[in-house]
């Protein structure tokens, strides 16, 4: 089963209220398990140029069901898989995109923020997902 639309406008509201708590506005995105976009929001005063941040933060996640900062390691400098960061349309490998996974850990979904420093994007990223607990 897919994540629904109830979650995900759970997931939405956490993650804003989340935003609006440490004072950032944000791009929020949820994504489906087939990567597929369910949800989006781009806060009053969001940067523009992060809302294609945020949706393939969520992508990412949905892709490998990994924290997006998880796939780093691939792709850093000796890393053992360079230039995996440009397959599949372009991954982030940075903090703010983390999977959704029901009670059996099997994965349902993705979220994806973009907006504020990558910790704040982690922050309200998680917080987004914890509410779904």
């Amino acid at each position: 089963m897919s994540i629904t639309q109830e979650q995900a406008d759970t997931a939405i509201a956490a993650a804003r209220k989340a935003a609006d708590a440490i004072g950032v506005p944000m791009n929020i995105a949820v994504y489906d398990d087939g990567a597929n976009l369910k949800a989006f929001i781009r806060m009053d005063g969001a940067f523009l140029g992060s809302a294609d941040i945020a949706l393939n933060k969520a992508r990412t996640a949905a892709l490998f069901g990994f924290n997006t900062e998880a796939l780093y390691d691939f792709v850093k400098p000796g890393g053992t898989s360079p230039g995996f960061d440009r397959t599949n349309g372009g991954l982030i490998v940075f903090a703010g995109g983390v999977p959704v996974k029901d009670a059996n850990g099997k994965l349902i979904g993705a979220v994806g923020v973009s907006g504020g420093m990558v910790d704040q994007d982690f922050e309200v990223a998680t917080a987004a997902v914890a509410a779904l607990d």
